[in-house]
């Protein structure tokens, strides 16, 4: 076989390699929770930008509406803090996807958009939790912009002052932390210091769902099944 060829088949075998681990998750009656499957597979589609800075302000830090930003080298700035926190560890708050509250119980039956057919909600501070609780010209990322911050970042995961998560590194040499904050269903807190889901703004075809930065220790990827009934962290950014 050509030595291009042989290449090729490799790059597309690894590609195509599934990680599998597990994250609480519901089908059915929210009280009918397991643990399922769900398949970080590590998503490389070219609907992302090529990593690219965008236009504008080209400083590398800086506050916004009193909340600061890193410039990883992205097409967006990204916040330091979840919603909610007041430091880069905290866990900040929780919000049901498409809600801009916290609520003490997280079911299908009490969520505002499970089930609602939806488009794109960044910056809609109706229901862009980011918008509607920092101002300006904070939102929600995308699920493009999320694929961004998986595939040309470095990830590793670490201890930050006591607290389990990523740092993500840009290729400039910036990088964030995402605290590995869990999930909330039903009354509980699920999975905090392992695991974390965080939001993006775009919807699924399916009304159920919306796509989802889900990660534990060794792996991460955007799903495309986050629960929006699901209590999530939500990591804002901006132009």
């Amino acid at each position: 076989m050509d030595i291009t060829l042989k290449r090729s088949a490799v790059s597309i075998l690894l590609a195509l390699f599934t990680l599998m681990s597990t994250f609480t998750s519901c089908t059915g009656d929210d009280d009918d929770c397991t643990e399922q499957d769900i398949d970080y597979t590590y998503d490389y589609d070219s609907d992302s930008s090529d990593g690219s800075t965008s236009g504008g302000d080209s400083s590398s830090t800086g506050t916004h509406k009193g909340h600061d930003y890193v410039d990883l080298g992205l097409s967006v700035k990204w916040a330091t803090c979840n919603v909610g926190a007041s430091s880069p560890e905290g866990y900040g708050n929780y919000y049901a996807w498409g809600e801009t509250e916290t609520k003490e119980s997280y079911t299908s039956s009490n969520s505002l958009t499970y089930g609602i057919e939806m488009d794109d909600i960044s910056g809609n501070a109706t229901y862009d939790a980011a918008t509607a609780n920092w101002g300006g010209n904070w939102r929600m990322p995308t699920s493009s912009e999320m694929k961004e911050l998986v595939n040309y970042c470095t990830w590793t995961w670490t201890t930050q002052d006591n607290v389990s998560g990523y740092l993500v590194t840009g290729s400039n040499g910036n990088s964030i932390f995402l605290p590995a904050a869990g999930a909330r269903n039903n009354t509980s807190l699920q999975r905090a210091g392992s695991q974390a889901r965080y939001w993006s703004s775009t919807p699924t075809r399916n009304v159920e769902y919306a796509f989802v930065l889900a990660f534990l220790s060794s792996q991460h990827s955007v799903q495309d099944y986050g629960r929006r009934n699901f209590g999530a962290s939500v990591r804002p950014c901006l132009e």
